[in-house]
């Protein structure tokens, strides 16, 4: 196998674990001793410190040569907004709606970005892979009104989020930053961003949360997700290009369910099996894996 083609399997394996993780982490934060403020500046303040010597060291190496549109939309789609939704969003509906909504509406929203953007058409196999998409997603998304349930508001927010990852990844292939200057501009902006937010409405919990949980969530938030996870997925947007790096997607919903029912009792119901096994195998089918491995053959 080439080591270009291994390298990004590699890092989208990676964000897939580190993504699912990042879901679970953050709806036990959110509904435990921490909110979402406390969690967004954990998530971008911790990795804009780290990377700050690519902003202000005496090697500086970020010269982005994009258009202002881009940037923008760099930091809107992964940064600080995007953050926001997904946090807020795990308040109202459990870890496993996010697992599905996000990982299963990412290549839906990437495939019409590409449209848009590029032109480029979704046929046959791909489009069948989008088709099973949204109709496991309109099937499990009924199930939020029903009841009188809530879900459905963390569901929006959750379609939103994935919607604005798809422009990050379409914007960061044609940005010309590598991973790390990458993660370095999303992260030290939406760490700006933020600070007029937090002098309105502060980070309350933060001071009186146990330490344990502050520890965890640092070191989730900030390292993990904030800083590895942004570069290994920006790795397998790199070499894979965003359409097949939306593939790691396909783990995440299963990851996150899994993770979920284990870790937090969430309980595995029917809807939740039939929306995997068609937001699953959609995404594989979306990504264009098949027919692309055909061709490495």
């Amino acid at each position: 196998m080439d080591r270009n083609l291994f390298a990004g399997l590699l890092a989208a394996l990676a964000a897939a674990v580190i993504g699912s993780a990042w879901q679970l982490v953050s709806r036990h934060g959110v509904t435990t001793t921490l909110g979402p403020m406390e969690l967004a500046l954990m998530r971008y303040g911790i990795p804009a410190l780290l990377l700050a010597p690519l902003w202000f060291g005496k090697k500086r190496r970020i010269a982005p040569k994009a258009s202002r549109v881009a940037l923008v939309l760099l930091v809107v789609g992964g940064g600080l907004p995007f953050g926001l939704l997904v946090l807020a969003g795990a308040q109202w509906a459990p870890a496993s709606h996010m697992g599905i909504f996000m990982a299963g509406s990412l290549p839906l929203f990437t495939a019409i970005g590409a449209r848009l953007h590029k032109g480029q058409k979704v046929e046959g196999i791909r489009l069948a892979g989008l088709a099973c998409i949204a109709i496991g997603m309109a099937l499990f998304a009924a199930g939020s009104f029903r009841g009188g349930s809530l879900d459905w508001r963390g569901d929006l927010l959750f379609l939103t989020a994935a919607m604005l990852w798809a422009v990050h990844s379409l914007a960061f292939a044609h940005c010309g930053l590598t991973p790390l200057q990458g993660a370095a501009f999303v992260n030290g902006w939406s760490a700006l961003l933020l600070l007029p937010v937090l002098s309105t409405v502060g980070a309350p919990r933060l001071l009186s949360a146990p330490w344990p949980d502050v520890a965890l969530q640092a070191a989730t938030q900030g390292v993990v997700a904030g800083l590895l996870g942004l570069v290994v997925y920006m790795v397998a947007v790199v070499r894979l290009g965003a359409p097949r790096a939306s593939l790691s997607a396909a783990l995440v919903p299963v990851l996150t369910t899994l993770g979920a029912a284990a870790c937090m009792n969430e309980p595995v119901t029917g809807a939740v099996l039939l929306a995997l096994a068609l937001v699953v195998p959609g995404i594989v089918l979306a990504s264009g894996a098949v027919r692309w491995r055909a061709k490495e053959a």
